[in-house]
């Protein structure tokens, strides 16, 4: 165990997440809440890495490891994305670009145009969490299975979120509230499963 990342009564562990995104920071401090007692969750400053892994985890690690690589802190991060089983995992690790403009609403709609005929509307999103440190390294990965809408819904969340169903539900992902939508997504699920891997890392708890 890497002793000195140890945290006292008085000193907060500084772990830092892999994005640029204050508000994923805010975000994930919500979805983890008492996992990270002890633990200061901060942006990360540095140059972004080119992700060219074929792979969720990967990239996740690719992310985590320049983080790593330029701050000297352990650091965490995720890659996430939509597999659709109709068009055979994708989009998948290229969902963020899926309609090659990076945008949020022509990504959906790309997914409902190639949709459009298709009956078997299951789909999964998955995250991949990745945590590095010295001589460690670690991934958990998260699915939130569900099924793609035939047109978006609601306005919460980004991404895919308008046009995924959850399974067991029966509105869209946009339509949860952002407590519920973080209580059972994928992300969730993969930082729920890597954080006890962390504070045991950097705390000696889990």
């Amino acid at each position: 165990m890497n002793l000195e990342y140890r945290a006292h009564p008085e000193q907060l562990v500084k772990l830092i997440l892999a994005t640029h995104n204050s508000h994923k920071v805010e975000e994930l401090k919500k979805i983890l809440a008492g996992q990270l007692d002890g633990i200061d969750l901060l942006p990360y400053d540095g140059p972004e890495p080119i992700e060219d892994g074929e792979t969720f985890s990967e990239n996740a690690l690719i992310k985590a490891r320049a983080a790593f690589s330029h701050s000297g802190v352990p650091t965490i991060s995720d890659d996430s994305g939509i597999c659709v089983e109709a068009l055979g995992g994708a989009p998948g690790i290229h969902s963020a670009r899926f309609a090659g403009t990076r945008v949020d609403a022509d990504n959906v709609a790309k997914l409902l145009e190639v949709m459009k005929h298709q009956a078997n509307r299951r789909a999964e999103f998955h995250c991949a969490a990745a945590f590095v440190t010295d001589g460690f390294e670690h991934v958990e990965v998260g699915v939130w299975p569900g099924s793609v809408l035939f047109e978006a819904q609601g306005t919460n969340g980004f991404g895919y979120d308008p046009v995924f169903e959850p399974e067991g539900y029966d509105i869209a992902s946009a339509q949860l509230s952002s407590a519920q939508k973080n209580a059972i997504s994928h992300r969730r699920r993969a930082f729920s499963q890597l954080m006890p891997i962390v504070r045991n890392r950097l705390l000696g708890q889990e």
